[in-house]
């Protein structure tokens, strides 16, 4: 049988355990297109030491699955797309607070060839060209603004033969940098990432602007810290960052 005492003691020890136990780290996650790869990397890590505790996850790929692993359920605080036809989407369903949407950046769509390899003249010059790279237009952003520009061009059905589909921009930057195929469309951004593999040709015209937009994603658990890391990305310092990794303001 305790004592008062005793049992005094053991309430003591319970409470200082208590205080003594760490408090859960906070967490949240970023869903960002593949072209945000390096810049929303450096990003998310000067916003976990502006907030000591946050684990910031990211996750970066083509623009239209993220937003599909968002509609399944997937829990996300922010949601960063490389078109505005994605982030209506994301509206449309409801999986994020259109109130906190925002255009954050601008890029150019660029025609690349493997680093000193041939260059077409224009883009039309395109079809002497055996294998050329495009995204996927169902499901990345990049592939809709190349086909937009080749069918304003009025060459998108003439240059089938020849496309190769990309999973996403950066996949279709490696198989140019790799030389498996002959030319590919990718952001600028992307290109630099790679300056000493390809080379750019041009900025391609033709095609709506490259707008990129960001919102609070409502499937996740931490849109406190959503908000904050938007708004991060919106302040001179995230404007910095993005700059240096080849992105304009809007």
């Amino acid at each position: 049988m305790k004592t008062p005492f005793l049992s005094r003691i053991l309430l003591t020890l319970a409470c200082v355990g208590l205080l003594a136990a760490p408090a859960k780290a906070a967490e949240m996650t970023i869903s960002g297109a593949a072209s945000l790869t390096n810049a929303f990397t450096e990003l998310k890590g000067l916003f976990e030491k502006q907030h000591p505790g946050l684990t910031a996850h990211v996750n970066f790929a083509a623009s239209n699955p993220l937003l599909k692993q968002i509609q399944e359920g997937a829990p996300v605080d922010v949601f960063a797309s490389a078109d505005q036809a994605t982030m209506d989407k994301a509206v449309a369903s409801k999986v994020v607070d259109p109130a906190t949407r925002r255009d954050f950046a601008l890029n150019d769509l660029v025609l690349i060839v493997p680093a000193g390899g041939k260059k077409p003249a224009d883009l039309a010059d395109l079809k002497n060209f055996k294998r050329i790279a495009v995204g996927n237009p169902d499901s990345v952003p990049a592939g809709r603004y190349a086909r937009e520009a080749l069918t304003t061009a009025k060459l998108w059905d003439v240059l089938q033969p020849q496309v190769i589909q990309g999973a996403s921009v950066r996949q279709v930057l490696d198989y140019v940098a790799r030389g498996e195929v002959d030319a590919g469309f990718v952001y600028g951004t992307d290109a630099k990432q790679q300056a000493a593999k390809v080379d750019v040709v041009m900025v391609v015209p033709g095609h709506t602007p490259v707008l990129y937009p960001i919102a609070v994603a409502t499937t996740g658990k931490n849109p406190k810290m959503g908000q904050a890391f938007l708004d991060f990305v919106l302040s001179p310092e995230g404007q910095a960052v993005l700059s240096r990794y080849g992105f304009s303001k809007p």
